[in-house]
C-alpha cells in the first residue's frame, strides 16, 4: 500500500519572511513594508513620517485616546491639589504647637509677676518663626501686645513659566465668567486675627484661613490663655502671607514639567503604535480597493496582491494571512470554474458531434437496418448527454450545498451496513462476490451522512463495474485513534500506473469500449470534493503482493477514504 497523506496534518504553507515571535511587541521600526504591495498602492502612500495623521483617522483616534487618560490624570491631580492640602495641614500643625507653647509660657509667668502678666516681656523672650506675627488680645478684642518674627530670608526664585501661564489663563477666564463682579479684597493681619477670637474665647484652639493684603493666603491660629479657670486673654499667630502659595506653585510647576515630558513621550509612542497599526491596515485596504476598482472605477486587470504580513505576531498578521487565503481561494475557484466550463464544453461537443453526424447520415440512408443502427447511436448519444448534463448540474451545485447543509453526528458503521446490503445484492446479480468486514461497534463521526453515502456508493459501484463474473469486491473499515479508514477493494484489472494521479480529475474515464458513454467521469471527482469538505483524504492504488515486482500486473484496485473522528 502506498503512503497516504496524514490525517489531521496542517496543510497550510509555511509563512515567508521572519518567523512569528510569540509574545513580543512589534514596534514601528520592526515592521517593514512588504515587497508584495502593488505599485499603485506604493504610489498612493505618502512619503516620509511614521504615519500621515491627515490621512489616517485611526491614527488620530489612537493618539487622542492615549492622551486623554494622561490629561485626565494630571487634571485630577491639580484639581484635588494634594500638595496644598499637605502643606496646609503641616503648617497649621506647626502654628498650633507654637501658639500653645506661647500660651503656656504666658500662663506660667502670670503667677510670678505682680500687677498682672507682662505680655510684652513674655513675647520678647520667645523666639518666633520667620515671618510669623504674634498678637495677644484681651477678652474685648483689644490688642494688648504684638510681635513680628524675624524677616524671612530670601527664598531662591525658581522659574514657574508653565504655572504662571496657566494662572494667567485662569485669571482671564475668571474675569470673563465673573461678568464684572467685584473680586475679594485682602485684609490686614489684625483683622484676620480677630476672626478667630470668638472660638478661642470659649477655651478651644481654633484656626482660620484668609486672604492677605497682597493677595496671598494667610493662616491664623488662636489659643486661649487661662488664669484661675477663666480665659483672660488669647494668643493669635498668623503665618507669612503667600508662603504656602509659593510652595504650592513650585510643586505644581514640577508636576506640569513631568506632564509635558510624559505628553511628548506619549505622543511619540502613540505615533509608533499608530504606524504599526494604521500603515499595514492602510496597505490591506488599498490592496482590496484596487481589487474592486476603488470608488466604483475600473477593476484592476491584474490579480490582487494582498501584502504578506505573516511575520507579525498579532491580529494584523492573522488578518493578512486570512485575506491572502481568501483571495487565493477566490482565484482558485475562478480558475476551477473556467477550467470546468472548458471541460464541459469539450465533453458536450463529443456527443453533439456524434449526433450531428448520425442525423446527417440518417437523411441519406435507405436500408432499414442502417437506419436502426443510426437511431441506436442517436438514442445512445441523447442518453449520454442527459447523463452528462445531470452530473454537471450536480457537480456545479455541490459546493453551495455542502456549505448550506448542517452536519450531524451519525453511525458510520450503520450507514455502511445499509449500503453494502443493498449494493451486495446488485453485485451478486452480476456474478460478483461481495465481501464486507466492518467493526461490530459504532463509529460516530460528524458530517453529512447523505453526501458521504454518495461517496461510498460511487466507489462500490465503480469497483463492481470493473469486475467480471467470478471477481470479488471487498469493503472494510478500521478506526485508528482519531481517524477512520474505509477501504473498497476489487479483483478487477487494476488502474494503469499513469492514471493513478488522474482518476479524480473531472471527466477523466479509462474504461473498456463496451462501457463507452455510460459514465460522465465526474463520480470520483465529486467523491474527492465531498471527502475533502469533511476534512478527509481519498486516494487510489493498485493491489500487489508485498514481494511482487512493481511493474507486474496488479491483483486489483483499492480506493481508501480517511475521515477524522
Amino acid at each position: 500500500m502506498t503512503t497516504s497523506p496524514r490525517l489531521g496534518s496542517d496543510n497550510r504553507s509555511p509563512r515567508n519572511g521572519k518567523g512569528r515571535r510569540g509574545g513580543e511587541v512589534l514596534l514601528g521600526e520592526d515592521w517593514v513594508s512588504p515587497d508584495s504591495i502593488p505599485d499603485e498602492q506604493r504610489l498612493a502612500r505618502p512619503i516620509g513620517g511614521l504615519v500621515a495623521l491627515n490621512r489616517s483617522p485611526l491614527a488620530r483616534k489612537i493618539i487622542i485616546f492615549n492622551l486623554m487618560a494622561l490629561v485626565v490624570l494630571v487634571a485630577g491631580v491639580l484639581f484635588l491639589n494634594p500638595f496644598r492640602d499637605s502643606l496646609v495641614v503641616s503648617r497649621e500643625a506647626g502654628l498650633v504647637r507654637e501658639a500653645r507653647l506661647i500660651a503656656s509660657v504666658i500662663e506660667a509667668s502670670q503667677g510670678r509677676v505682680q500687677g498682672g502678666p507682662d505680655y510684652q516681656a513674655a513675647l520678647a523672650r520667645i523666639e518666633l518663626a520667620p515671618g510669623v506675627v504674634a498678637f495677644v488680645f484681651d477678652p474685648e478684642g483689644n490688642v494688648l501686645t504684638s510681635r513680628t518674627g524675624p524677616e524671612m530670608g530670601p527664598i531662591p526664585e525658581r522659574p514657574t513659566v508653565i504655572t504662571d501661564f496657566l494662572n494667567s489663563v485662569w485669571d482671564g477666564v475668571s474675569v470673563v465668567l465673573s461678568l464684572g463682579r467685584t473680586r475679594l479684597q485682602g485684609e490686614d493681619s489684625v483683622t484676620l486675627a480677630r476672626k478667630v477670637l470668638p472660638s478661642a474665647m470659649t477655651g478651644k484652639t481654633s484656626t482660620a484661613t484668609g486672604l492677605g493684603v497682597e493677595g496671598g493666603k494667610v493662616f491664623s491660629v488662636a489659643t486661649p490663655i487661662v488664669a484661675g479657670g477663666t480665659v483672660n486673654s488669647v494668643v493669635v499667630l498668623s503665618s507669612a502671607a503667600g508662603e504656602i502659595d509659593r510652595l504650592v506653585r513650585y510643586e505644581r510647576e514640577q508636576v506640569l514639567q513631568v506632564f509635558i515630558v510624559a505628553l511628548l513621550v506619549s505622543i511619540g509612542l502613540s505615533l509608533v503604535l499608530a504606524s504599526t497599526i494604521a500603515n499595514p491596515l492602510s496597505d490591506l485596504a488599498a490592496a482590496a480597493e484596487i481589487g474592486r476598482g476603488g470608488d466604483g472605477g475600473k477593476v484592476s486587470p491584474g490579480r490582487v496582491r494582498i501584502p504578506d504580513l505573516a511575520a507579525r505576531p498579532d491580529e494584523i498578521g492573522r488578518l493578512s494571512v486570512a485575506m491572502r487565503g481568501m483571495v487565493a481561494a477566490l482565484y482558485d475557484r475562478i480558475d476551477a470554474n473556467e477550467q470546468f466550463a472548458a471541460d464541459v464544453a469539450h465533453e458536450i461537443k463529443n456527443p453533439l458531434a456524434s449526433l450531428r453526424s448520425a442525423v446527417g447520415s440518417l437523411r441519406f440512408v435507405k436500408k432499414e437496418e442502417h437506419r436502426e443502427k443510426l437511431l441506436d447511436v442517436i438514442e445512445h448519444d441523447v442518453r449520454r448527454l442527459d447523463r452528462l448534463v445531470s452530473d454537471i448540474s450536480n457537480a456545479s451545485r455541490l459546493d453551495s450545498e455542502l456549505v448550506k447543509e448542517e452536519e450531524e453526528a451519525f453511525d458510520l458503521v450503520q450507514t455502511l451496513n445499509n449500503l453494502t446490503t443493498y449494493l451486495g445484492e446488485q453485485a451478486a446479480g452480476q456474478g460478483v462476490d461481495f465481501l464486507t468486514d466492518l467493526p461490530a461497534g459504532k463509529i460516530m463521526i460528524l458530517g453529512l451522512e447523505a453526501r458521504l453515502a454518495q461517496v461510498f456508493v460511487n466507489l462500490i459501484t465503480n469497483a463492481v463495474s470493473f469486475c467480471e463474473n467470478g471477481d470479488a469486491v471487498r469493503v472494510w473499515a478500521r478506526q485508528r485513534e482519531n481517524r477512520v479508514l474505509i477501504v473498497v477493494e476489487d479483483t478487477g484489472p487494476g488502474i494503469p500506473e499513469q492514471a493513478l494521479t488522474k482518476v479524480f480529475k473531472r471527466f477523466y474515464s479509462d474504461r473498456p469500449e463496451t462501457h463507452f458513454g455510460n459514465n460522465s467521469g465526474l463520480g470520483l471527482s465529486i467523491s474527492k470534493q465531498i471527502v475533502e469538505a469533511h476534512g478527509g483524504v481519498i486516494w487510489a492504488e493498485n493491489i500487489r503482493h508485498p514481494q511482487a515486482d512493481p511493474n507486474s500486473e496488479p491483483l486489483g484496485a483499492r480506493f481508501v477514504v480517511g475521515l477524522p473522528v
